[in-house]
């Protein structure tokens, strides 16, 4: 089976890089799953479980926004921040979803409701990508 190098980038670190046969991931079109030899193209990724698929297993990690880059027989996801399953605390994901639940009941002004849903997308993508 064909497989290419899929990196995942943060300000911070290389927070994966191996081969793989195939990632799927939520871009502002949509969701779309890219396979070896996929034409090149650069789009921006929404807050969303990124799915990574290796011979018979698969794996997520949370993104919380960024772009991808698709290059010959290179995948480059520049992420705002990026998380593997194993290192998600459970218990500090549901604390942030529910100060942003809070923070988007208090409803202060529109970038204070800006914010809190985005605090919520993220706490909520942390979440899914835990509980698999």
């Amino acid at each position: 089976m064909s497989s290419f190098l899929l990196e995942i980038v943060t300000p911070e670190r290389k927070v994966y890089a191996e081969d793989v046969n195939m990632v799927i991931v939520k871009g502002s079109e949509g969701e779309m799953g890219i396979l070896p030899n996929h034409i090149p193209m650069v789009t921006p990724l929404k807050i969303a479980p990124v799915t990574i698929k290796l011979k018979n297993a698969e794996e997520k990690i949370a993104v919380n926004g960024g772009f991808l880059e698709i290059r010959k027989d290179k995948v480059v996801i520049l992420a705002e921040s990026a998380e593997r399953q194993a290192d998600i605390d459970l218990a500090r994901a549901e604390a942030a979803k529910q100060r942003a639940e809070q923070l988007m009941s208090g409803r202060k002004d529109d970038y204070d409701q800006v914010r809190a849903e985005l605090a919520l997308q993220r706490a909520l993508n942390r979440i899914a990508v835990k509980q698999g």
